[in-house]
């Protein structure tokens, strides 16, 4: 047993941190939340965190009582003489305002990142970021991983004769052309257009599907809008098989009942977030020996390139 790490978890995120916990080879930390009346928590460590490398595990997704959960045990592991605080988040938050995409919009990313560093944070480890560039946002080191190290070992046991990489719009071509790249494959891509969040207006599938066993990769799946339409337009110009990667399952509105009622065969995630709902379509993988190899390397001080597979 490490005594100098000690790994404690947000409530949104305790499945995940124990396995993570279990992996590493500690217990997962003793902290306390209490309630007020009003809906205001406070946590509490109810061990000492004097002189330790602190790992603090919280995904951050609404309600934002999650991130603040989050700023909450960093600020208290900082004013308990925490060594270190490495604030785990494997789902970020607000990823998605990561720009202005029209006047009078926040960043939200920004706000976010600023927020937890501003807190005491010494270094952040989060997965599939919706954009790379966030990690710039960050006022301390970011440890970026990735989930293919997980889903590319899956992919490999289907043993699919004609495997094909698609990606869902344009904007996560790169990550789709990654796993093209590793497998040797050809790439599909969809053209989308917006008028609002959450609704697919148009899309047109760029390159040859006919026959071929598409794989959609992204890096979160919300409603499941967009990848129900691209379905069915590949299975409409003959696709074989079609299988979908998400690393952050966010599953919101209706999303259950559309994957159900889609043409994906397969819809394979991790578990940065927690599956509300059975589906027999939905795989879980779990991404905790990633994360507690990686928290290995850093209480040793080793490289962790030797995570990337892509």
């Amino acid at each position: 047993m490490d005594s100098n790490v000690k790994i404690f978890s947000g409530r949104h995120s305790v499945l995940l941190a124990e396995k993570i916990a279990q992996s590493y080879g500690v217990p997962l930390g003793n902290v306390v939340f209490n309630n007020f009346s009003d809906g205001e928590f406070q946590p509490s460590f109810e061990e000492t965190v004097r002189g330790q490398k602190v790992f603090l595990i919280q995904s951050t997704p609404p309600p934002f009582d999650n991130l603040l959960e989050l700023l909450l045990m960093i600020d208290a592991a900082k004013r308990a003489s925490a060594k270190e605080i490495i604030a785990v988040v494997p789902y970020f938050g607000m990823a998605r305002q990561d720009r202005k995409d029209k006047p009078r919009v926040p960043i939200g990313a920004k706000l976010a990142a600023n927020l937890i560093s501003s807190a005491g944070a010494t270094r952040i480890i989060t997965i599939d970021l919706h954009a790379d560039q966030i990690q710039g946002f960050f006022e301390v080191p970011v440890d970026h991983l990735f989930a293919s190290t997980v889903f590319i070992k899956y992919i490999e046991s289907l043993k699919l004769k004609n495997l094909t990489i698609a990606s869902p719009d344009i904007g996560g071509s790169k990550r789709a052309n990654a796993y093209a790249k590793y497998f040797n494959s050809e790439i599909v891509i969809c053209y989308k257009k917006r008028l609002v969040a959450n609704e697919v207006e148009e899309m047109k599938i760029i390159g040859n599907v006919k026959g071929k066993d598409i794989i959609l990769v992204d890096d979160m799946i919300d409603t499941g809008g967009t990848l129900v339409k691209a379905s069915a337009m590949m299975k409409n110009e003959g696709a074989n098989s079609v299988r979908a990667i998400c690393t952050h399952p966010v599953l919101s509105g209706k999303a259950y009942e559309n994957i159900d009622k889609s043409d994906i065969e397969e819809l394979i995630v991790s578990d940065t977030l927690s599956v509300l709902q059975k589906s027999s379509k939905i795989k879980v993988l779990t991404i905790a020996n990633l994360f507690a190899d990686v928290i290995k390397n850093i209480n040793n001080n080793k490289s962790i390139s030797s995570q990337f597979l892509i």
